[in-house]
């Protein structure tokens, strides 16, 4: 199955500003201590065809394609989205390899982890420059993670500097 990249936004609150402004929904509209009422997560956020969301889908193929060489296989569904005005996450499905479901049969859990990060951070060039390239922003820094219990989801997520920055960026600041 090929991988598929998903541009939504599956991290937005409801009252985040775009949100409220697309819905017309703002906070003081709630009665006093009434329970926010949410869209079906699935009508919550249509896709569009801006820049920003053409970014997300390529951030989406990079990590994925970056799974595949790092790890021999990719994973089989990546999305990416903004969090925020400076920081992308993108979440990836399906990680393990055949070897690393092996181990997290045995219970090696923690070795599984401490394996990705280590291959994670070693080649952070390799995670961060797409990044940098796709939104014209330096990367501020990285973080990874993967929930071995759950098949391997993973998550990467990009801080960014703000635009214009032209100082040393996460790549700069080198693996140790």
């Amino acid at each position: 199955m090929e991988p598929v990249a998903i541009g939504w936004g599956w991290l937005a609150h409801q009252y985040s500003l775009p949100f409220a402004t697309l819905r017309g929904i703002c906070p003081q509209d709630e009665p006093p201590g009434a329970r926010p009422k949410r869209a079906p997560l699935d009508q919550q956020h249509e896709p569009t065809t801006d820049a920003r969301s053409s970014i997300l889908a390529d951030v989406s193929r990079e990590m994925v394609k970056l799974y595949k060489e790092q790890f021999g296989r990719g994973p089989t569904k990546a999305r990416t989205d903004w969090a925020g005005p400076d920081t992308i996450i993108t979440v990836l499905e399906d990680t393990l390899t055949p070897a690393e479901r092996n181990l997290t049969r045995l219970g090696e859990h923690q070795r599984v982890r401490d394996m990705r990060t280590f291959f994670q951070y070693a080649t952070v060039a390799d995670f961060c420059g797409p990044v940098e390239r796709l939104t014209g922003r330096r990367v501020r820094s990285f973080l990874s993670a993967i929930d071995t219990q759950v098949d391997g989801l993973a998550m990467e997520t990009f801080v960014l500097f703000p635009e214009g920055y032209q100082g040393p960026s996460r790549i700069d600041i080198g693996n140790d």
